[in-house]
């Protein structure tokens, strides 16, 4: 491993917690959606691996790691009256209101990681303008150099091509990223750009799901100044 200069993130499960951010907005979601019809609303949550007794998304999700576009095509076939176009639409506007709940403290911690000089960055595969909302919201857009989603121009994960953006707009070679993420796509996104990879445990994967792709795996975003540390990563 090269010395790491530039951290890339990606957003949901990892700069905030996936279930405490998503789970009660899915639930109004799908109750809405489904306009009171219970059978409907069951359906809805087995295509998008929704918990509804336990109101959590389950660890095998689609959702946890797939694009709006992977979401309108699981839910449509249960919504006949929607148009795909209408459904994106108001599923992207909807989620740029969803509660954001922080895995940390997010401004001290991405404050200390720029003052060791290191570029920070954010790859989601939600669509852009929710997650630019939704940082703006945490009050840590500023803190970023680079931010894209899915509809950004630079594919989704588990493709290369937004770890590989952030690299080039931030003068950095691929090898000097640590890309950090809760899911498989985040990890074998860093793995194929030539990036180094961390895992974090505040999405629904457990450590054995994610260790054979990660360099570390840690808790939260929280221990990244430590391993970093380790990495003698950015000038403390």
């Amino acid at each position: 491993m090269g010395k790491i200069s530039a951290v890339l993130f990606d957003k949901d499960g990892t700069l905030f917690d996936f279930q405490r951010s998503w789970a009660g907005w899915a639930l109004d979601l799908l109750t809405e959606l489904s306009g009171g019809n219970p059978a409907r609303r069951a359906a809805l949550a087995g295509t998008l691996g929704f918990d509804l007794c336990a109101a959590r998304f389950r660890p095998e999700s689609p959702v946890v790691a797939g694009t709006a576009d992977d979401v309108v095509r699981l839910m449509r076939p249960y919504l006949p009256g929607w148009t795909d176009a209408a459904l994106g639409a108001y599923l992207t506007e909807a989620s740029a209101q969803a509660p954001m709940v922080p895995a940390v403290d997010l401004g001290p911690l991405l404050s200390g990681l720029a003052a060791r000089g290191l570029a920070l960055g954010v790859a989601t595969n939600d669509a852009e303008a929710p997650a630019l909302a939704q940082l703006e919201a945490a009050g840590v857009r500023r803190a970023f150099d680079f931010v894209a989603g899915f509809d950004s121009g630079h594919g989704a994960k588990p493709g290369p091509g937004q770890v590989l953006a952030f690299a080039e707009a931030t003068g950095r070679r691929p090898a000097e990223v640590l890309m950090v993420g809760d899911s498989r796509f985040d990890l074998a996104a860093g793995r194929a750009a030539g990036a180094a990879t961390a895992a974090v445990l505040t999405g629904t994967a457990c450590a054995e799901d994610l260790s054979d792709l990660a360099g570390v795996v840690l808790p939260d975003i929280g221990a990244l100044p430590a391993y970093l540390d380790r990495l003698g990563a950015g000038s403390a």
